[in-house]
């Protein structure tokens, strides 16, 4: 199946969070890790961590605002195409994004002030979008 024919199933989360970054030997906070969504990932050359922005403390500022789709899956590691069918049209109409995969599904991290037009690309081409009636009323 290619990603263009690919359609799609994806909830969006209602909680807004923040992307942050600290140096590779921080210890990852416990507020960073309330919740049912939130990522941790160390690389050698940081950590970065995904989280509800009402986590944060007033010491840390996140300088943007994120919503999450969440990919209805499981999708297995030979079902190609995934990823592809979601960040092509949002890449195709100018919307960025930040990914976070799991071993069941994928989340996609748009800023709040796209997060409107991510839901029509993805609809144009066909993918569900669910829980999204919240954002009418903001």
């Amino acid at each position: 199946m290619t990603a263009n024919s690919r359609s799609l199933t994806l909830s969006l989360l209602q909680d807004r969070y923040a992307i942050l970054r600290f140096m590779p030997e921080a210890t990852p906070p416990a507020w960073a890790m309330r919740g049912d969504f939130f990522s941790v990932t160390r690389s050698k050359e940081e950590l970065s961590i995904v989280t509800k922005i009402t986590n944060l403390p007033s010491s840390q500022s996140a300088h943007s605002q994120w919503y999450a789709f969440k990919a209805h899956g499981p999708f297995a590691f030979t079902d190609i195409g995934v990823l592809a069918s979601l960040a092509a049209p949002l890449a195709k109409d100018g919307v960025g994004l930040f990914v976070i995969s799991t071993f069941e599904t994928d989340y996609l991290l748009v800023e709040v002030d796209q997060v409107q037009k991510a839901v029509q690309s993805l609809r144009a081409v066909g993918h569900t979008v669910l829980d999204s009636e919240f954002l009418a009323e903001k």
